[in-house]
């Protein structure tokens, strides 16, 4: 099997006794989520992104440089409440004195329940959505969003960061094989961008061809499946005390 398509297969389907155990396909799961998310938020909330923050540090520059399209507002209330949420996963990570997988499963749940929130906002609001809930669906995505890089980032599982491919992308050409490098962790990267690349074309899919909340309810639905692979792995990790799920 070339080494790509077996650092895939681990990545979707780790061994027992993997180094990080479950995390890598349940990061992945938060990946895609990820790519729904920032779909809806940029093509129904003013082209505004509540998960990819370089984004709207660009924008706000395009917006105070005079380009037209672009909201002042929409981009600091992202990026306000995406650090709000970003503080609260640390509070998490930093209080939560179990393993990592206990931190997931919290952060999981608690994003199910933003995300669920936005929701239940998108389906009871008009389309287009009035400014008060616009802001409001802002604020419970970026809070959301905020919390899930605060944990992914204190996890530290190698290029399964669930928002930023920048990084991502940059390894798969500048440690190939072809550029002299040991072409190490391919396959898992290129799972990464496709994870996102397919939340955010059934994003985009959703709301053209359904109702705005679309994308939200699969995300919703994708969060509640990844909370329960989460308690599950947690739970065996509890009984076995697997060595992926030790803090570190």
């Amino acid at each position: 099997m070339p080494a790509a398509l077996r650092d895939a297969y681990r990545t979707v389907l780790p061994g027992a006794g993997a180094a990080q155990g479950p995390l890598p396909p349940l990061l992945l799961a938060l990946t895609v989520v990820t790519g729904l998310v920032d779909a809806f938020s940029y093509l129904t909330l003013g082209h505004v992104f509540v998960a990819n923050m370089t984004g709207n540090v660009v924008f706000l520059a395009l917006t105070l440089g005079g380009a037209p399209g672009f909201s002042l507002g929409a981009s600091l209330l992202a990026l306000a409440a995406f650090v709000a949420g970003a503080f609260a996963g640390g509070l998490l990570v930093h209080r939560v004195r179990r393993h990592r997988g206990w931190v997931l499963l919290a952060a999981v749940l608690l994003e199910a329940v933003l995300v669920l929130g936005a929701l239940a906002t998108a389906r009871l609001s008009a389309t287009p959505f009035p400014t008060p809930e616009r802001q409001l669906l802002i604020i419970l995505l970026g809070l959301a969003m905020g919390l899930q890089n605060a944990v992914a980032r204190a996890l530290a599982v190698p290029d399964l960061t669930t928002t930023v491919l920048t990084l991502t992308i940059t390894g798969i050409a500048a440690d190939s094989r072809a550029a002299g490098g040991a072409g190490s962790r391919i396959g898992r990267r290129l799972l990464s961008a496709a994870a996102m690349f397919v939340g955010v074309l059934a994003g985009a899919l959703a709301l053209r061809h359904g109702a705005n909340a679309v994308p939200l309810l699969l995300a919703g639905l994708l969060l509640l499946a990844t909370g329960l692979g989460t308690g599950a792995a947690v739970r065996r990790a509890d009984r076995t005390g697997a060595a992926w799920a030790q803090r570190r």
